[in-house]
């Protein structure tokens, strides 16, 4: 990943860990200066001893009292915004429509749509304001795929491109460049704890459901998060040039999910 991000002034939400954290930690080597939230008050401290350099607030995205800390907060930090990196999300539940709390569907739209909603809101006139710059929403091939059992998710991922995709068309004119990354089914265990969950909705054992999961790609493997830290690099570098709204896949060429 050899894309220069010297100077440039980054948010990342879910920045403490996985793929935010590496996210955070790639694009601080690149020459960035990063400014991370997370729900995560040991992931938090975690990162805080391994990379001081990079600043960092305990924050909920749903909540908007803290999204407008962690805007605040890092503007102060970092000096001024170049690039938001919207990447914060849960799994939410598995399950059939009719078994599913109407407050775990809830709370799922609320994270992964409603937070990118909160930091953007924020973040744009800050990047106005700055002359133009980049956002970065981490959707999911769920958001192009039906996701049987998983409609919580699903919709909110679907969600993220309809709201990258609108974002685009409105910001362009100010030179502000919106696009969606699209996962496949990522190694770790974020995505372990997704198939057991399948596995046990469908009564069918995990390394069943694993290898299922590997097969839904013609490449036939989980994906590296290490890929999709490269293309956040990718967008969040001026080598991204006018590539906006677009809903871009790193996921091993899905076909379809189960």
């Amino acid at each position: 990943m050899s894309y220069d991000l010297s100077g440039k002034r980054i948010l990342i939400s879910a920045g403490g860990a996985g793929i935010g954290r590496l996210m955070a930690e790639t694009m601080a080597d690149a020459g960035a200066k990063v400014y991370v939230c997370d729900i995560d008050d040991a992931a938090l401290a975690d990162l805080a001893k391994a990379r001081p350099t990079i600043g960092q607030i305990q924050a909920d995205v749903a909540d908007r009292a803290a999204v407008d800390r962690f805007i605040d907060t890092g503007f102060e930090f970092l000096g001024g915004v170049d690039v938001l990196v919207n990447n914060a999300g849960i799994a939410g539940p598995t399950g059939a429509v009719e078994d599913i709390d109407p407050a775990d569907f809830e709370r799922t739209l609320q994270i992964n749509v409603m937070g990118h909603f909160l930091c953007t809101r924020r973040v744009v006139p800050l990047l106005k304001a700055n002359g133009g710059g980049a956002i970065v929403n981490l959707s999911s091939a769920a958001g192009k795929f039906a996701f049987p059992l998983r409609t919580p998710y699903s919709a909110s991922k679907w969600g993220v491109v309809g709201f990258t995709k609108s974002l685009a068309a409105e910001l362009g004119p100010h030179n502000i460049r919106v696009n969606a990354i699209l996962p496949g089914a990522v190694e770790g265990e974020r995505i372990d704890r997704v198939i057991a969950a399948k596995a046990a909705a469908r009564g069918v054992p995990f390394d069943e459901m694993k290898q299922m999961y590997t097969g839904l790609a013609s490449m036939n493997r989980l994906i590296p998060p290490s890929d999709i830290v490269a293309m956040a690099m990718f967008l969040a570098s001026d080598d991204c040039g006018t590539l906006s709204g677009q809903a871009l896949s790193v996921d091993g060429d899905t076909q379809y999910l189960r």
